[in-house]
């Protein structure tokens, strides 16, 4: 009777634990999120001071994460309202970017794989994103051609966006009350 106790006891604590690990390293690049609205970073995860989730997490992804120094990379997978980026849905990313010398915007389905299209658009940098008059850009996104800057989302449900910043002083960012401002999201029209 001991043994069985001993073997359920051991057998749920596995299970409880080994179910946390998992939806650790799948939620994000472990502790230590910066979020801007509905943009989150992990500054630390290219440190020398990563947790151990966030190395899991970017083993298990086969990523190598931005060094704090390089810059920092603000993951989006959901608008300003809290409702998941919906690819088949019309969504305008718009405002003014935080200061670097360079990024880069991608836009992925749900496993973080790049949306095949016919355009082969798969994202833009800042030299190649028409800006507006005032300094801001915006980034039309959806499942039919737009004119301006598109990103097309082939229709998937669930998309994600990634913004690289490089060389920014945003890297040094560490906390939520040191977030920059980030551009809105905004789902417009879904089907």
């Amino acid at each position: 009777m001991r043994a069985f106790s001993f073997l359920t006891t051991l057998a749920i604590g596995g299970t409880v634990g080994l179910g946390l690990t998992w939806f650790a390293t799948v939620s994000g690049y472990g502790l230590g999120a910066v979020e801007a609205g509905p943009w989150r970073a992990w500054p630390k995860s290219g440190t020398e001071d990563a947790d151990p989730y966030a190395l899991a997490s970017l083993a298990r992804a086969g990523e190598l994460p931005l060094e704090q120094a390089d810059g920092l990379a603000f993951i989006a997978a959901t608008d300003d309202n809290g409702s998941a980026l919906d690819g088949r849905c019309d969504i305008k990313l718009t405002g003014k970017l935080p200061q670097a010398r360079f990024w880069t915007l991608t836009l992925t389905d749900s496993r973080g794989r790049l949306i095949d299209n016919a355009a082969n658009r798969f994202g833009f940098t800042s030299a190649e994103a028409v800006w507006n008059a005032d300094g801001t850009v915006t980034i039309a996104l959806g499942p039919r051609a737009r004119p301006g800057n598109w990103l097309p989302t082939g229709a998937r449900d669930r998309v994600a966006l990634t913004l690289r910043l490089y060389d920014a002083p945003v890297g040094l960012a560490t906390r939520t009350s040191d977030a920059p401002d980030m551009p809105t999201l905004i789902t417009e029209r879904c089907p």
